[in-house]
């Protein structure tokens, strides 16, 4: 058993969105103030919702107000890094807050592990799961062997950014998950968004999601992998120990836990 560092995992249910970001930024704070002998990671599912990240571009949702009004959409700008993402029902969103001075000081090092989080729950429902270079996040599909390449030394092959492109176009590689984050003082908050049923990936066709043009959205479920979010949940508790060698999770109830 890992007697590391314990990672509390709260399963917040479904949530607005402004509500759960000011409940980062409080834990956060507080963390920063008075860092705790424990890391945290919050579940949950979000009402729709378009959030805009530092990397932001204009023209990267090319809707007015009235129609995302008309679909029900909020859209929050936000300190996280990336561009632009969609938020919503049959999506898993998990926000780690974590001290990184107890783990490595570095931050590329901190989105490959999120990264490998999320290949292990591909790979364990028995998806094809990879990166692409210079897009952070999941990746899905039947790119050609010879295109993989193994870049990190955690077992997950890598797409070279020259090829990517060839490959979106095809459909040959999807993406499935999306990631930004932000620390403060090594303080982490912000996270990943697993796309598990079809329900969001319509609201995707709206934008250019992850500031990618072409990607081609997809979810656990359209790849043949049907989870619930709840088995979801539990495939990425499982997961942050072995990819985080540091942690040990445990799943706590919500009443009366001390985050």
């Amino acid at each position: 058993m890992n007697e590391g560092r314990e990672l509390r995992v709260v399963d917040l249910g479904r949530r607005e969105y402004r509500e759960v970001l000011e409940l980062q930024r409080s834990v956060a704070r507080w963390r920063r103030a008075e860092p705790p002998d424990h890391d945290l990671l919050l579940l949950v599912e979000h009402l729709p919702v378009i959030t805009l990240g530092r990397g932001s571009k204009p023209g990267h949702i090319p809707m007015d107000e009235a129609w995302l009004r008309d679909r029900g959409l909020d859209v929050v700008e936000i300190e996280r890094g990336g561009d632009v993402t969609y938020h919503g029902p049959g999506q898993l969103v998990g926000y780690p807050i974590l001290d990184l001075r107890a783990h490595r000081q570095d931050l590329h090092w901190y989105l490959r592990r999120i990264e490998e989080v999320l290949l292990r729950v591909l790979a364990g429902c028995g998806l094809p799961a990879f990166r692409v270079e210079s897009y952070t996040g999941v990746w899905t599909g039947s790119p050609p062997a010879d295109a993989v390449e193994m870049v990190e030394d955690d077992g997950f092959g890598t797409i070279t950014p020259g090829r990517a492109g060839q490959f979106m176009g095809e459909g040959a590689i999807r993406k499935v998950a999306s990631i930004g984050v932000h620390a403060s003082r090594w303080i982490t908050w912000h996270g990943f968004a697993l796309n598990v049923t079809p329900e969001p990936l319509v609201n995707f066709r709206g934008i250019v999601a992850c500031g990618i043009p072409g990607v081609q959205m997809t979810s656990l479920a359209s790849e043949g992998a049907p989870l619930t979010l709840e088995e979801a949940g539990e495939a990425v508790r499982r997961a942050f120990p072995i990819a985080f060698p540091n942690l040990r999770s445990l799943r706590a109830p919500e009443a009366g836990l001390r985050v």
